[in-house]
């Protein structure tokens, strides 16, 4: 057996893993308050994959779930403490060869408060609030382009 390789991120109330493997069947995951349990046979070899993961935090087991699609099993662990940030998933600080961070999907939330936008909404706030009201009025300028201007005559031939 060999570890499945997986990523993972973090969210307000919840962590999510993916682990990664391929044509997955037999899978199974069990949650516990402190650890999750993975375990799965994938790909057209039967490689048998299983991890486990000691939790840097505690979860509420009945309310995480997971996902089985064609490419991976997403599983979705509901924090026992909403609002507290993971720095990592796992409880020891060792380094897992197997386990990266989804930085596609990674988002510093924890300095976000409800009232405050985050910093691609302020962005949009301000680009729609510039122009707008202040542009010249345009109605008519269809009309210039049909009038010939002094532009519009022939130019020397250079020597």
């Amino acid at each position: 057996m060999q570890p499945a390789t997986a990523k993972w991120y973090d969210r307000r109330d919840s962590v999510f893993i993916e682990f990664c493997v391929e044509d997955s069947k037999d899978v199974q995951v069990n949650f516990d308050k402190s650890k999750i349990d993975f375990s799965c046979v994938s790909g057209t070899d039967n490689i048998k994959h299983q991890n486990t993961v000691d939790l840097f935090g505690e979860i509420e087991p009945k309310e995480s779930k997971h996902r089985r699609t064609d490419r991976s099993v997403l599983c979705c662990l509901r924090k026992a403490e909403a609002g507290k940030s993971w720095p990592r998933l796992t409880k020891d600080k060792t380094k897992c060869n197997w386990l990266s961070v989804d930085f596609n999907n990674w988002k510093d939330w924890e300095d976000d408060s409800d009232e405050d936008l985050s910093s691609f909404d302020k962005f949009s706030e301000m680009m729609n609030s510039m122009g707008g009201d202040d542009l010249p009025d345009l109605d008519g300028a269809e009309d210039e382009h049909d009038s010939a201007d002094s532009d519009d005559e022939k130019m020397p031939d250079l020597e």
